[in-house]
């Protein structure tokens, strides 16, 4: 009985902590499992409200498209992240695996996020294969990567929010979120501040107050 006990307890002990089950998708580079959010290590998806463009000019949704491909990938899995240290959102940079196979490196080389090159070149060799076939957000050569389309919206919101401050704290039944200016519900989203909603200059500031990123997968 003793050393059944001492088993149990020594596999307890030993058994990795990131071995996780019901995953979530944040969006189309980040999950959450466990109530840990995980940003997925180098790689940056389209955000959720944004559109590439197709070669005959019209617009799809790619932002879209990664969430449906990240969900295609882990809902019903068993996902196991590791653990690369945090970034300043209090995320946890993660190489997130199903089965063996590196979802990270997936999303890369089906073209439906790009090798984030300012953190890592570990997936640079599979988004230029991507890229040579021309699929996912390959489909066309002018694309806009997701940190310019972040900036440019940034740009913008900052010119009309109060103090340059442009995220958006909403209070609602879902609690307390807050809307980034590349959030889909960015401009429908009112700013009462009667109410106890509030206006944030970075995401640092929101997560620290108690608001959290909208999640846009099921």
């Amino acid at each position: 009985m003793r050393y059944a006990l001492a088993l149990i307890l020594f596999t307890l002990v030993s058994s990795p902590v990131w071995a996780t089950s019901s995953p979530r998708v944040v969006d189309g580079d980040t999950i959450e499992l466990n109530g840990i959010v995980y940003r997925l290590h180098g790689i940056d998806a389209p955000e959720a409200g944004q559109k590439c463009s197709k070669p005959n000019g019209k617009a799809w949704n790619c932002g879209k498209a990664a969430i449906s491909a990240l969900e295609g990938l882990i809902l019903g899995q068993t996902v196991n992240c590791d653990d690369r240290g945090q970034d300043g959102y209090g995320r946890t940079i993660a190489v997130c695996k199903v089965g063996g196979d590196d979802i990270n490196a997936t999303m890369v080389a089906t073209g439906h996020a790009w090798a984030f090159r300012k953190y890592s070149n570990d997936y640079v060799g599979l988004e230029e294969e991507a890229h040579q076939k021309h699929i996912g957000i390959w489909i066309t050569e002018q694309q806009t990567p997701p940190w310019d389309y972040r900036a440019e919206k940034w740009a913008v919101a900052q010119q009309e929010a109060p103090d340059g401050c442009p995220i958006k704290g909403n209070i609602s039944e879902n609690g307390h979120i807050y809307h980034t200016p590349w959030s889909p519900w960015y401009k429908k989203t009112k700013v009462n501040v009667e109410q106890g909603e509030r206006w944030f200059c970075d995401e640092a500031e929101a997560i620290k107050a108690g608001w959290r990123a909208p999640y846009w997968g099921r």
